[in-house]
Parts: structure tokens; C-alpha cells; sequence
């Protein structure tokens, strides 16, 4: 099932699309595998590490292990999708420090730079506001050793100098750094046996030359998220109670937020107690959700009302500033067109009258729905002068005769139909007929536990007004989702009203 509906969404997915599946450690790694397969390794992206619970928040007393953390994994659809990183403010509130020299120190080469040092009386480090000539205070120690060249400078000519120097002195090099100074402090360790120093850096250049309307700079996503809190508290959120695999509309926040934009389509397959379209709509997205289960009724609509209506104060409201407005509309997938026969037949499902089949054929031939009322025979259109008739009967020689004279050699008209009894079809240049079950089945893949209407065989939404609409033609070519039977129970779907 996960294959087959992860093939589907990324056949959904715009080029610069993102897929962020939650899952806890029972399937993470198994489904980490299935997402390389259909997205490909080189598009997997990261994963993200959510904190659900805390230790003592035990689910069972009889447990081995405690489950505490589960996964988001984050794939693109395709090479050049960039995520919105999150920007980090730019104040000198930890450029606090400010270092004053109070003796000459001695003066050593180290790395070739000039180094002096100056012994712990020789000078002092006071902490105050932070301010454009404040110094940050950072640990030399961890990924820094290798990650910039004040932590390798530490890591290679500073670290073990304790023999030679002393306890608690303070480095002077020249040469290094990319702020307004044209040194950078280092202190070594402090106490016996310690290892670890610290460097003082001033503020970054490009920091300093930013001008009044410049964007903060960027930082990377962080992918560890304690919301064990949050999943604790969240069980009334939106006003309705979830108790299987609720998700808290912090975690959802920023991930909608990570990987979309304003305006920008967020689909969530399996919509529980309609989290994501709550957030989403917030959020100022639009949104589609698919569940199927009697939950639509009792939980996702009630929610997202009361988003609408602006009653919702709970979750991630206030932080969107979020006061109400918007819509959605509901559909359910129709039943399956054809049927099986106690002979082994395949025959129109009888729940379909004939305005739905006549707008099932034409949806399929590629054709738009609108029945004439001059002409019984014109049930839809591909041009002015090109038209679709759709019956279950069978049709005589003497009816298609009737057909063809009526339509007329300027115009042409499809027919899809029950039977036809004619041996030659050249007799009707402007007919063309096609079996109903034969028009469906070439579409379709009956008959099978897994079966799929070709999206690519759709039309695209006609340019009609809404309520010229009625809810088979206005949902299903705007959101080219996939039929399949085994979501064809009258599973409702939800979007947005800007998806209509």
C-alpha cells in the first residue's frame, strides 16, 4: 500500500516539491528504503528527529524499551529543490566581551603569525552590552577544531602549551580572523589538567556592512525537535480528540514552513484529525486532505470550520496571527464505473445513473461535459465541431444511419455505447464508436487489487465557474489524483477553496 501511494504522490509533486514522511522506529528504516527506491538516494535530504515523550512518560510498564523519538525523512522530487532556511536575527547581543591588555605580554612566532602572550595578570575580560566593537566568546573544542581556521589554529599550535606557558594566559595572533581586528584573542586552559580554550571574535565584517533592509542571514535547519510537551498537550487541539498518532501543530508549523511557500499546495494522504489543512490553512497555504475513514465527519470538517470561522484559538493561532477567513470544499470519490457480472462480464456499475456515466466518458475520452438541449446526441465537446454521444443501448444499423445524417459531414460525434450491430464502419465517416466497458477498460486497469486511471489521459480543468460545476467535474480534474480501488469506498476528499 505505502508503495503504490508514495508512487503517487511524487507523480503529484511539483519539480521543486518536497515529501516529509512521519514515522516512528517500528518502520522508519524499511520505509527510508522504499523512499530511495521511488525518489532516488541522491534526492533524500535529511531526517528529522522528533522527542514525542519524555522517559518518564512510560506507555506501558511491561516495556523493554522506551519509544521516545520518531522521524520525519525529508526527500525532493528532483535536483535544485531548496527548502526556506530560517533566518537568524543579527543583534550584537553576544558580543559582550571586552578584553583590556594591562601588561606587555612576550612575543613568540607560532604558525608563522605573531603571537604574544600575555600571562593571567597581564590582563583582563570584562562583560558588558553588547555592542559593534564586543567581542562573542566560543569554545575551542568539538567540530570547531576543524571547522574554521581560529579552532585549527588552537587545535594545532595553542593546545598543549601549558608546559610552556602556564595556566590561565591569554593569545594575542595577528593574522587571523574575519571581523574588524586584525588579531584574535585566545585563552588556554585555566585549571590542571584541563584541555579546552576559548577564542574571542569580533563582529563579522559582513555583519557589520549590512545595510537598513538587508535580510537577516541564513542558518541551517536544525533536526532535532524536543515536542514531547507538545504531543502531551496537544490532544484537544482544533477542538476535537485524536488518540491515535495525533501530531501537535508545533511540529507542523515549522515543517510546512521549511518546505512551502505562501499560496503553495500542502496534501496530507492520510488526514487523521486534519492537523496539516489546519495549519496549512493558517498558514496562508492552500491545502488538500484524503481520509477514509468516519473521522471526516466527526473531526476534519468540525476542525477546519472552526478555523474558518475564526474560533480556533488553539495551537499555532496565535503565532500566525491567524483570525479567520477561507474555505474548503468536501468530495467523495465516485464508485467504480464498471462491475463484474455473476457471467464474468464487465457491465456498468448499476449506482451510476446516466448523467454520471455520460460524465464519466466524456472525463475519460477527454472531452467537456455539457449536455445540449437541442440535440440529445450532443452529451459534451472537444471542439466546436466535434462531440461525444454516450447510451447504454444498442445500436442498429437504422440508428446509426439516423446519427450520422443528423450530425452532418461538417461535424463529427463520438459514440460510446453498450453494443453496435454493423459489419462496416466506413459506411459512417463521421462516427466513431467505441464499447463502453472497452472505452473504460483501455483507461483503466480492472479488475486488479492495484488499479489506476491514467492521470496522463486527463483533460485539465475546464474554465467554468464554480457553481456551473457539480462536485464529480470540479474536483477530480484539478487535483489529477489517481483512482484506486482500494480508496474508491466513498473516501471524502478535502481541499481548499482555491482548489476548486
Amino acid at each position: 500500500m505505502m508503495r503504490d501511494r508514495l508512487e503517487v504522490l511524487r507523480s503529484l509533486l511539483r519539480d521543486d516539491g518536497f515529501l516529509c514522511c512521519h514515522i516512528d522506529d517500528s518502520e522508519g528504516h524499511y520505509i527510508k528504503v522504499l523512499l530511495d527506491e521511488i525518489f532516488g538516494r541522491a534526492n533524500y535530504l535529511t531526517t528529522i528527529y522528533i522527542q514525542v515523550r519524555y522517559p518518564t512518560k512510560t506507555l506501558k510498564q511491561n516495556m523493554d524499551f522506551h519509544k521516545e523519538i520518531e522521524y520525519i525523512h525529508v526527500y525532493r522530487k528532483e535536483y535544485g529543490a531548496e527548502p526556506n532556511l530560517p533566518r537568524k536575527s543579527v543583534t550584537f547581543d553576544k558580543f559582550k566581551h571586552y578584553i583590556e591588555e594591562t601588561g606587555s605580554g612576550k612575543t613568540i612566532t607560532l604558525g608563522g603569525k605573531t603571537v604574544t602572550v600575555f600571562g593571567k595578570d597581564d590582563y583582563r575580560i570584562k562583560s558588558g552590552e553588547g555592542s559593534a566593537i564586543g567581542l562573542k566568546e566560543i569554545w575551542a573544542s568539538g567540530t570547531i577544531l576543524d571547522g574554521n581556521s581560529s579552532g585549527r589554529f588552537f587545535r594545532d599550535y595553542l593546545a598543549g602549551r601549558v608546559s610552556d606557558d602556564g595556566l590561565g594566559v591569554l593569545y594575542k595572533v595577528s593574522g587571523i580572523g574575519d571581523d574588524q581586528f586584525p588579531y584574535r584573542y585566545f585563552t588556554g586552559p585555566k585549571r590542571e589538567g584541563a584541555t579546552k580554550g576559548k577564542y574571542f571574535q569580533g563582529v563579522p565584517m559582513e555583519q557589520l556592512n549590512r545595510k537598513e533592509g538587508d535580510e537577516d542571514p541564513t542558518i541551517p535547519i536544525e533536526n532535532f525537535y524536543d515536542l514531547a510537551g507538545s504531543f502531551g498537550n496537544c490532544r484537544h487541539e482544533g477542538g476535537v480528540e485524536f488518540r491515535s498518532g495525533k501530531k501537535p501543530e508545533a511540529l507542523l508549523k515549522p515543517i510546512i514552513g521549511y518546505f512551502s511557500n505562501v499560496g503553495d499546495i500542502v496534501l496530507d494522504s492520510f488526514a487523521g484529525s486534519g492537523s496539516t489543512g489546519a495549519v496549512a490553512h493558517k498558514m496562508r497555504r492552500r491545502w488538500i486532505m484524503v481520509e477514509l475513514r468516519e473521522q471526516c465527519d466527526s473531526h476534519v470538517a468540525p476542525r477546519l470550520m472552526s478555523v474558518i470561522n475564526g474560533t480556533d484559538e488553539t495551537g499555532v493561532t496565535k503565532d500566525c496571527s491567524w483570525q479567520g477567513g477561507g474555505g474548503f470544499r468536501y468530495f467523495s470519490i465516485a464508485p467504480s464505473l464498471l462491475q463484474e457480472d455473476e457471467f464474468g462480464n464487465w457491465i456498468i456499475n448499476k449506482k451510476y445513473n446516466p448523467e454520471m456515466l455520460a460524465e464519466a466518458l466524456c472525463k475519460l475520452e477527454g472531452f467537456t461535459y455539457a449536455p445540449s438541449r437541442d440535440y440529445y446526441w450532443q452529451h459534451g465537446y472537444s471542439t466546436e465541431t466535434d462531440f461525444i454521444y454516450v447510451t447504454t443501448q444498442t445500436l442498429t444499423r437504422e440508428q446509426l444511419v439516423k446519427l450520422s445524417d443528423e450530425v452532418g459531414h461538417k461535424r463529427s460525434l463520438l459514440i460510446c455505447c453498450g453494443a453496435f450491430r454493423v459489419r462496416k464502419l466506413d459506411d459512417f465517416p463521421n462516427l466513431t464508436l467505441k464499447k463502453i466497458p472497452h472505452a473504460v477498460m483501455s483507461k483503466c486497469e480492472w479488475g486488479k487489487d492495484d488499479y489506476s486511471l491514467e492521470i496522463k489521459a486527463l483533460p485539465d480543468a475546464p474554465e467554468s465557474e464554480p457553481d456551473e460545476l457539480d462536485e464529480f467535474t470540479a474536483g477530480l480534474p484539478k487535483y489529477k489524483r489517481k483512482a484506486r480501488k482500494a480508496l474508491a469506498e466513498d473516501m471524502p476528499l478535502f481541499g481548499s477553496e482555491d482548489d476548486q
